[in-house]
């Protein structure tokens, strides 16, 4: 079992073996080594779109951001919280083609307020989004989240 403080590069190959994104066509391209992005592409292809329309499989494309934004806000927090996605979303806005990218950020000062607001024990819900754009930067679908964190009692 992999625990915060393991390196992005092993959850990044790990997730680059995992099944359904190996053979969806799903890479993780980078996670940064302080946990606050992580950038990952879906190349479109005969055996993993959507018939009939040719174009990029829905669940494959929410899929690309599912578990990022807990996977971030763990790596920062530490093993003292629990933290999981509440609801997720996505919106679709244009066919994919071709090669398509999600990036996810969450910077420091956004786990700093995590942190706060769960100093005494308390739960945290904040909310998330990622643009997945095609290789010419046009918006092809926003995914949402919401993030729970609460510390673990020790």
């Amino acid at each position: 079992m992999l625990y915060p403080g393991e390196s992005p590069r092993v959850y990044r190959a790990l997730f680059n073996i995992f099944p359904p994104y190996l053979f969806g066509g799903v890479r993780v391209k980078h996670i940064a080594d302080d946990w606050t992005s992580v950038r990952v592409t879906y190349t479109v292809r005969p055996w993993n779109r959507n018939n009939p329309n040719r174009a990029a499989f829905g669940g494959t494309l929410y899929s690309m951001t599912d578990p990022f934004f807990g996977i971030m806000a763990y790596g920062q927090l530490g093993r003292g919280y629990r933290v999981w996605n509440t609801v997720g979303n996505i919106e679709f806005i244009a066919p994919g083609r071709g090669t398509v990218t999600a990036t996810m950020e969450l910077p420091p000062q956004q786990v700093d307020a995590i942190r706060e607001a769960t100093r005494d024990g308390s739960k945290s819900i904040t909310d998330h989004s990622a643009d997945i754009v095609d290789a010419d930067g046009n918006l092809v679908a926003r995914a949402s989240q919401k993030l729970y964190a609460r510390r673990l009692q020790s």
